[in-house]
């Protein structure tokens, strides 16, 4: 018995934030952001769209997606780098919007969340649990300091999910995680928790925004995306060439671009939507898988690899067997 996904869905801002948008608010020009991430445009959240919210609309749409109804919701788990407050979780503002009255919680663990969240959902689903619904949501526009031109031009906001249940088939084949705390600097917000409890000193710093060390987090994440996508490969018994599809988090295209080629994965089977979303966490993943369900690219029976990596610095990667059952 495994875990495969039976309904999906997504949501994202109407509002857009483009290249010429930011060139006039940063030293920044259209031609060395697509050079440099392959980012044209990011959605950006309104004053009443919150991560729970978008959460919450791409939660409904899965649920009915899945052919059930929220009370058949046995579980929700939130994957979110960016949370509606510190306390209650943001499962508890998507569960009641959503009418549930499940279990739930949140997880973090970056960029890397929903695969994360893919394999937590496995396991309990493996251990008696009937239907899991599985959300990866953020507002990252509302943690990036907007005069840094080095990550305002990065991120965007939006959400996708997932529902989660038993199947006979092979449904989640394999997957591997993994973290480097020694890591953990190289992205972060340093200040708001109880480490760097929030001061005027924390607020006149900026240091309630996200910081990142660019080119060390790329020189990271090309390796841990390759090694962490080869040990699942070789836990499933499969090869790269086994793979119909290659879903990398949508972090940079220059990433995405080297890890497939070290993979051995050519382009036309990659996923890539980042010149349109910006990187949006823990939702690139779904964003880029389900568009592709959606569009008739990705077919019953087609290998999907799945490949994340984020603060922490964690990564994740899960393989699975489209199929709806």
């Amino acid at each position: 018995m495994s875990a495969t996904i039976t309904g999906y869905g997504l949501a994202v801002p109407e509002g857009r934030l483009t290249n010429a948008d930011l060139e006039a608010r940063v030293d920044t020009n259209d031609a060395w952001i697509v050079e440099r991430t392959g980012i044209r445009e990011r959605r950006i959240a309104g004053p009443d769209e919150t991560t729970a919210s978008l959460g919450a609309l791409a939660g409904a749409i899965a649920i009915k997606d899945a052919g059930l109804q929220p009370a058949d919701i046995d579980l929700l788990i939130v994957a979110t780098a960016t949370p509606e407050q510190p306390i209650p979780h943001t499962g508890a503002f998507v569960g009641e919007t959503l009418g549930l009255r499940c279990g739930s919680f949140d997880l973090g663990a970056g960029c890397a969340g929903f695969v994360y969240g893919l394999v937590a959902a496995a396991g309990m689903v493996a251990a008696g649990t009937r239907n899991v619904l599985l959300i990866g949501a953020e507002t990252l526009s509302r943690v990036v300091d907007p005069e840094d031109r080095g990550t305002c031009v990065l991120f965007g906001d939006g959400a996708g999910a997932a529902v989660l249940a038993a199947t006979d088939r092979r449904g989640i084949l394999a997957w591997d995680l993994g973290c480097d705390g020694s890591a953990a600097h190289l992205l972060e917000i340093p200040a708001g928790g109880s480490r760097r409890p929030t001061t005027i000193d924390t607020i006149a710093a900026r240091d309630h925004y996200l910081k990142m060390a660019g080119q060390e987090v790329f020189r990271r994440a090309v390796r841990a995306v390759v090694d962490s996508a080869r040990l699942t490969l070789e836990r499933a018994g499969m090869e790269p060439s086994d793979v119909n599809w290659f879903v990398p988090h949508q972090a940079n295209a220059r990433i995405i671009e080297a890890a497939a080629n070290r993979l051995g994965i050519p382009s036309e089977r990659t996923l890539v939507n980042i010149d349109r979303y910006g990187n949006t966490s823990s939702a690139s993943i779904p964003l880029a898988l389900f568009e592709a369900v959606a569009d008739g690219r990705v077919r019953e029976g087609d290998i999907v690899l799945a490949s994340g990596f984020g603060a922490g610095m964690t990564w994740a990667s899960a393989l699975l067997e489209w199929g709806r059952q």
